[in-house]
């Protein structure tokens, strides 16, 4: 019997700033019914000029360590699940280290976008069970909205800010991640990007000023690629597992879109009840969603202990991924 990571703590947070679909009506060409049918949002919770990645990145981490009761200098590692931190150097993940307390941590980011914490749980799961770590924190965390553009109508009603935490422990018992799958295509990196503020269009350089400075995304085209990859990953995850549609007891997809969730649910061959969907009141928080999901399940008695659970992600890159979880 080899190692496993044990979730044995989670939390979340989100900032307390309401941006529902009536005010969306106000600033732009848009209507509540509209976007609720095309999207299956009503609101999403906006960052204040203080709140930052890491500010919420800190709150869900105090939490989850708060739900495993331990304190913050027994993690030895903290993973950051980001694209939207709080500065391009130093990572997200060194400032909630220090935030939290976490004085023996080690600490890095992983830029996956929406599938940020697929990612994260993933590689963090793999030091500990490798003993690379005894204990590790890992957050997925995004605050899209300082990056749209609220004059965009396609893409300002879709995205707001949170993040969520897991405290991961080594142990003997079958429990924790049992298995990942993780997946990418460059080819598609055009279709879902932010251009100014790397090294190729750099802030500091005047001629960045022809290049976009808000988060761009094709829709049409994304969407048809979330449809493929969600349900695809999750196939080749119950296929490499051996489990079936049947074991699943909650699924906890990315929550970008309603539509493309009960496309892959409907794939799956999953009822309602097995599906957890939060995604009117959060919008699309990228990196933060499916931890969040994952809290708001616990919270609500749907996730309950030797539960298998699904995760499910995709994003820009185009990168994407599952994850199969002994709860």
């Amino acid at each position: 019997m080899g190692k496993h990571a044990a979730i044995i703590g989670i939390g979340h947070a989100v900032p307390n700033k309401i941006l529902s679909n009536a005010d969306l009506e106000k600033m732009v060409d848009t209507s509540d019914e509209w976007i609720y049918q095309r999207t299956g949002m009503r609101e999403r919770r906006i960052c204040g000029p203080e709140e930052t990645a890491s500010t919420l990145g800190i709150e869900a981490a105090q939490k989850a360590l708060a739900d495993a009761g331990i304190t913050a200098d027994s993690i030895d590692l903290v993973v950051c699940g980001t694209v939207t931190g709080d500065m391009a150097f130093p990572s997200t993940s060194c400032l909630i280290q220090e935030g939290i307390g976490a004085t023996h941590a080690g600490a890095m980011d992983i830029g996956a976008a929406c599938a940020g914490f697929i990612y994260s749980l993933s590689v963090a799961s793999a030091m500990v069970q490798s003993g690379q770590a005894k204990r590790a924190l890992v957050v997925g965390v995004d605050v899209l909205t300082k990056f749209v553009d609220y004059t965009d109508r396609s893409t300002c009603v879709l995205f707001g800010d949170g993040g969520g935490a897991v405290v991961l422990e080594q142990t003997d018992e079958p429990r924790g991640l049992l298995k990942s799958v993780l997946l990418s295509n460059g080819a598609g990196a055009k279709h879902i990007d932010l251009q100014v503020g790397g090294s190729r269009h750099p802030n500091s350089n005047p001629e960045s000023e022809n290049f976009r400075k808000h988060i761009y995304m094709a829709g049409a085209e994304v969407y048809r690629f979330a449809v493929t990859a969600m349900g695809d990953a999750c196939c080749k995850l119950l296929d490499e597992t051996g489990y079936s549609s049947e074991d699943i007891g909650l699924f906890v997809p990315h929550q970008a879109n309603l539509r493309i969730i009960e496309s892959a649910a409907q794939r799956l061959g999953l009822p309602e009840e097995k599906v957890f969907i939060n995604v009117e009141k959060y919008g699309n928080t990228s990196g933060g969603s499916i931890p969040i999901a994952l809290s708001e399940a616990v919270e609500q008695g749907r996730l309950k202990p030797g539960m298998l659970v699904m995760t499910v992600g995709f994003g820009a890159g185009l990168v994407w991924g599952a994850n199969l979880i002994r709860w």
